[in-house]
């Protein structure tokens, strides 16, 4: 395999983008067909498992959860991000098809990019003669994603195919509590409805506000109130 470790790569995984913190009951089972995915239950189904929807809905979260699950049964796995691959020649994807779950987010960046659609393309070839897993996200569905290679457009329309919903108001306020609380914080339902109320109610903006408010938190010693949020967030 080609060593890909002397190249400028992001592969650390979120430690708390697991299934068990994908908190959607709407999207539950997309979930439960992506973990048996891939533990290769069903040695039979294609090798590609595509799935799309709107910002927020938690790709990356089942990219990375999907990743840390494969390790957790102890097959090899990457989670590479399409805006950081685009930075970096094709050739970073010789030989992933050696690694048994192999994850790609944001397909839809490469919509202008034939070069590396073809790589991915090629790379889908080697994933199926190796009857390994290829998970994808995307933005949009296939037809729509823009891509400019045929092949690689059919070759995802093979596979498995999945849209996620977006979150409902109750399930983001249990996703921020939880991930709150995975940092050792008791985030109100008070506190959390009026990030809700206040901020952009994309999940990818109100967890980089959480985050911002545990360094905050830590920094100044506070609990996270309303006025504390107010005054680091500077919101009314």
């Amino acid at each position: 395999m080609k060593n890909t470790s002397q190249l400028t790569l992001s592969v650390q995984l979120p430690d708390d983008e697991t299934f068990d913190s994908y908190l959607s009951d709407t999207n539950k089972a997309v979930a439960k067909q992506l973990s048996l995915f891939v533990e290769q239950v069903q040695t039979s189904q294609p090798n590609c498992f595509y799935i799309f929807g709107l910002t927020g809905v938690g790709k990356s979260h089942l990219l990375h959860a999907s990743s840390a699950y494969a390790a957790k049964l102890s097959k090899s796995s990457v989670c590479l991000s399409c805006a950081e691959l685009l930075h970096l020649p094709v050739e970073v994807l010789e030989g992933l098809e050696q690694i048994e779950v192999i994850c790609l987010d944001d397909i839809q960046l490469l919509a202008h990019h034939k070069l590396w659609q073809q790589a991915v393309f090629d790379l889908y070839n080697r994933v199926q003669e190796h009857n390994h897993r290829l998970i994808i996200s995307g933005d949009q569905s296939v037809a729509q994603l823009g891509l400019t290679l045929p092949d690689l457009v059919s070759r995802l329309s093979w596979g498995l195919t999945e849209q996620l919903k977006p979150f409902s108001d109750i399930e983001k306020v249990r996703a921020l509590q939880f991930r709150a609380s995975k940092r050792g914080l008791m985030l109100s339902d008070e506190a959390t409805n009026f990030l809700l109320n206040r901020l952009s109610r994309e999940m990818d903006n109100l967890i980089v506000s959480l985050d911002t408010l545990d360094k905050a938190s830590i920094r100044e010693q506070r609990k996270i109130t309303i006025p504390f949020i107010k005054d680091i967030l500077n919101i009314s």
